[in-house]
């Protein structure tokens, strides 16, 4: 299913991504937040994954072409503030979209419904760091702003339609129009994100990125199996130990 793989594919790399993190965080407490956020992620992918197919062949053993995750997720941890930025980007994000389809009956309800308190959490650590960066010192200030506008240019595709998934999200909120039609408003995502964004970086005394929210790929290009330079690689990382010894028991 592609809205499965998607937002499975979603969570499975972002939680790669911050477990990179393991030992190298700037302080023990945030050893700790961004492991269990991994962790919650992990669970997320482990379960979407499971309706497209054995989580483990689809986690291990497609090339990177068949992954349809977004390019936001799989951009490298840079600094702290970079990483916080693209929390902030993706969670605001996952978080009003998992509110949407824990609002409906269609098959990701109930997933949704129990991710979406997880997704709270990440939201708000994110929020919180944003404003102690963005707030902080000259230079905090600055590396905040840095990665703010260095993953700008990812968030377009964060609002492009998934295929699949407005049929699975039956009569969520803010789908309905006078057609009957049913499903998620991308538009009304993006508009609802764009304002809890918003709020954030002007709170932490930050300046919101102008620039356009797409860059060389098309718009989408992450869920038709386009991605960048660095996914490659973080793909050969997490996939090695499973593709050295193929069928092997533990």
């Amino acid at each position: 299913m592609s809205a499965a793989l998607a937002l499975g594919d979603d969570a499975l790399v972002l939680s790669h991504r911050l477990g990179e993190w393991a030992g190298h965080a700037p302080v023990l407490e945030e050893e700790v937040a961004l492991a269990n956020i991994a962790l919650d992620l992990l669970g997320q992918a482990r379960v979407l994954l499971s309706l497209a197919g054995d989580e483990d062949e689809l986690a291990y053993l497609r090339e990177e072409r068949a992954f349809r995750n977004l390019q936001l997720v799989e951009q490298p941890n840079g600094d702290f503030a970079h990483t916080i930025a693209r929390q902030l980007y993706f969670s605001v994000y996952q978080h009003l979209l998992y509110e949407r389809l824990a609002a409906g009956d269609g098959e990701f309800a109930g997933l949704a419904a129990k991710a979406v308190k997880e997704v709270a959490y990440h939201r708000d650590h994110a929020e919180q760091w944003v404003l102690r960066l963005g707030d902080g010192t000259e230079e905090s200030h600055s590396r905040m702003q840095s990665g703010l506008d260095a993953l700008w240019r990812f968030t377009g595709e964060l609002f492009q339609p998934i295929e699949d998934l407005d049929s699975a999200a039956t009569n969520a909120t803010g789908s309905s129009g006078s057609s009957g039609n049913t499903g998620i408003d991308w538009q009304e995502l993006q508009g609802s994100w764009l304002h809890a964004v918003t709020d954030v970086v002007e709170r932490a005394t930050l300046t919101l990125p102008t620039g356009p929210q797409s860059g060389g790929w098309a718009a989408g290009a992450g869920r038709q199996g386009l991605h960048t330079e660095p996914f490659g690689r973080m793909l050969a990382e997490m996939q090695h130990l499973h593709r050295s010894h193929p069928g092997a028991s533990w």
